[in-house]
């Protein structure tokens, strides 16, 4: 009987930081929704506390990053044994995010609302940063990334991404070489 009690106080725990957060930063519960990938109506439930709050590691991982939190601090959520492994761009991009003094909501923001989960996904490393070049300039411009300073991003995500695909960078070194001069070439002088 005692767990049960202790589990429902940690749950309004939970919903009421949910709550606390969307009403201190204005965020209506229909773009939360959208920005964590469930629906209206449950994120309406998990704050009414008329359901547990989520033990589902996405969902919560999703909620902290939006809230810029560590899941962590959820009591619901279990670390897992498999946890995301570092990835220097992504970091490299929440620096930018930091310089820009954004929160993570008002950077979600600069995104139309369809595309707000995925980079939710990318943020908290679950989905790659994209190796298309048009798609990273809109962040680019959203973070006011230097040409230069994004074109080298795009350049070590992309050597990230052959890599992961076996591609051999060292046996193909003059390859690479004549390929990213190429799209530097391409891409800095299309201004």
């Amino acid at each position: 009987m005692q767990d049960k009690k202790n589990k429902q106080n940690t749950n309004q725990k939970s919903s009421k930081k949910v709550a606390d957060f969307l009403e201190k930063n204005n965020i209506h519960k229909k773009d939360f929704a959208l920005m964590i990938g469930v629906t209206l109506s449950y994120v309406y439930n998990l704050i009414d506390e008329s359901i547990a709050f989520s033990t589902r590691g996405t969902t919560l991982e999703r909620i902290a990053t939006v809230m810029d939190i560590m899941p962590e601090e959820f009591d619901e959520y279990v670390i897992p044994s498999d946890p995301a492994p570092y990835n220097k761009n992504l970091e490299t991009l929440k620096g930018y995010i930091k310089q820009n003094k954004l929160s993570t909501v008002d950077f979600l923001k600069k995104f139309e609302r369809k595309k707000r989960l995925q980079i939710v996904d990318i943020l908290r490393g679950t989905k790659p940063l994209f190796i298309d070049f048009s798609e990273l300039k809109k962040i680019g411009e959203i973070l006011n990334i230097k040409d230069e300073e994004l074109f080298n991003l795009w350049k070590n995500i992309f050597t990230d991404y052959l890599e992961e695909g076996d591609f051999d960078t060292e046996a193909n070194k003059a390859l690479l070489e004549a390929m990213f001069n190429g799209a530097k070439k391409s891409v800095l002088s299309k201004k």
